[in-house]
């Protein structure tokens, strides 16, 4: 029997999953992500890793990748990654050649919006927005039942609008992007900043030994859901900020729904509630149309992967050809 598997390929860490035709996740491996300023073999070496556990010596179909960084409209390469040592790299040929299998290559939200839009909460949805939350910010958009990917297939970088005019250094280079207030590194930053206080406590500095430096996300959210109250303020902070990102976007596409993934939103609604109540708040003339419903994805941290075993069987069934790059036509979300 043979498998298809996804992997969702993070500044943080890597998932790999065995997915059924219907989305079901059967089997998951995951690795840490080397970071971004090492070799680009050592990333490669990580997501072979997962990709063998998974397979656990089965044949392998093909295997997805759902990358967080800049991928070109062709599929064939990231372009740019902020948290990834890829630049400019032919990933596709690169993993197909070690692999030996199939190789097919999207952005990590745009992966996430296809296995939510076929399998999830975006199921029926003409218009909607992926956001997804792990080491930074992801997006993509879904106009029409198309995903938008735009003149070089890279539309949806939510992450580094800019927010705040000369605000924090971002990882891609600029200032003030989103994702630097409200991410998985900004929970952990703005957690490990209030311990750091005289006098701080609770169970969040218990969970990490008595060390700031050893806090992270999965700490955070467990001490919030105790009760931390660095914790939950932690929280308060990033899912407002998520709502302030949102509400610009929800005035500049007028989506149905929100959808919400990444490692982060595991945390559901200590994320989600501050995220809606700000984009009640400030989006514009809400008190005169709809608001969109913000959503937790219903395939959670693993919707990136769930989706690139997806685009797999959608790239199989073509004859195992990589998609053409078209700027003008955008490709349909199933």
């Amino acid at each position: 029997m043979s498998v298809v598997i996804g992997v969702d390929v993070g500044g943080t860490k890597v998932v790999a999953a065995e997915v059924s035709a219907e989305g079901e996740v059967l089997r998951v491996a995951r690795r840490m992500t080397p970071g971004r300023r090492v070799e680009v073999e050592l990333v490669e070496d990580a997501l072979t890793q997962a990709v063998e556990e998974v397979a656990a010596g089965r044949r392998v179909a093909g295997v997805g990748l759902a990358a967080a960084g800049f991928v070109d409209a062709a599929g064939e390469r990231v372009m740019f990654a902020p948290h990834l040592p890829w630049h400019g790299e032919q990933v596709r040929a690169r993993l197909t050649e070690r692999w030996q299998v199939p190789v097919f290559l999207d952005n990590d939200a745009n992966c996430a919006a296809r296995a939510e839009t076929a399998y999830g909460a975006a199921v029926g949805a003409r218009d909607a927005l992926v956001v997804t939350l792990g080491t930074g910010i992801g997006g993509a958009v879904v106009l029409g039942r198309q995903l938008h990917r735009g003149r070089n297939g890279m539309a949806g970088e939510f992450g580094h609008m800019q927010v705040v005019p000369d605000g924090r250094d971002c990882e891609c280079g600029g200032r003030g992007c989103w994702e630097q207030y409200s991410s998985g590194n900004a929970l952990v930053r703005l957690a490990r900043a209030a311990l750091e206080s005289p006098g701080a406590g609770g169970v969040l500095l218990d969970l990490a030994d008595g060390d700031p430096a050893l806090v992270d996300g999965p700490m955070v959210t467990e001490a919030a859901a105790q009760g931390d109250q660095v914790a939950l303020q932690a929280f308060a902070s990033v899912g407002s900020w998520l709502g302030t990102g949102v509400a610009n976007l929800v005035a500049a596409f007028d989506p149905e729904v929100v959808v919400v993934g990444g490692g982060v939103s595991a945390a559901g609604d200590l994320l989600l509630e501050p995220a809606r109540a700000e984009l009640a708040r400030s989006l514009v003339g809400a008190a005169d149309r709809v608001v969109p419903p913000v959503i937790r994805a219903a395939h959670g941290p693993e919707a990136g992967a769930v989706g690139a075993a997806s685009m797999v069987r959608d790239g199989l069934g073509r004859g195992a050809r990589p998609r053409r790059a078209r700027s003008r036509r955008p490709r349909r979300v199933r």
